[in-house]
């Protein structure tokens, strides 16, 4: 198989595994503050509280981006949620990523942002909606 072909078939593919793998990560945050799965030494926050809120979003947010479903406009609410979460949350610790906490918040950040433009790839209800849609 020549490399255009690989690339070709694989490189969708590869875009619907990295939205999985990572609203599968960011879910498990959502997990963590709301339903104290996997367990933390920190007791979770009220559920109306910003970081309560911050856990629907988490949950809400991986799951949709897990199944593929609104891919693109919750993608681009989740990285402005990340932007937010880092400048109000991270920044003010300190200047630099590694020190303040702060670089999974940027990586999800970008990472939303692209899926926002590349979209959910085919392995996805979005693309199966399209499919159906098109029929």
């Amino acid at each position: 198989m020549d490399r255009t072909a690989l690339t070709s078939i694989w490189a969708p593919r590869m875009l619907s595994i990295l939205r999985i793998m990572t609203a599968l990560l960011f879910l498990e945050h959502g997990t963590q503050k709301l339903l104290g799965f996997p367990p933390s030494p920190n007791p979770g926050p009220a559920l109306f509280s910003l970081l309560g809120i911050q856990g629907v979003i988490e949950i809400v947010g991986g799951v949709l981006l897990a199944l593929g479903l609104f891919t693109r406009p919750v993608a681009f609410l989740l990285a402005g949620d990340m932007a937010v979460a880092y400048f109000m949350s991270h920044a003010p610790r300190n200047f630099f990523p590694v020190l303040n906490g702060g670089d999974a918040a940027i990586l999800y950040c970008f990472v939303f942002l692209y899926l926002t433009l590349a979209g959910p790839g085919p392995w996805s209800l979005d693309a199966l909606r399209d499919r159906q849609g098109t029929a």
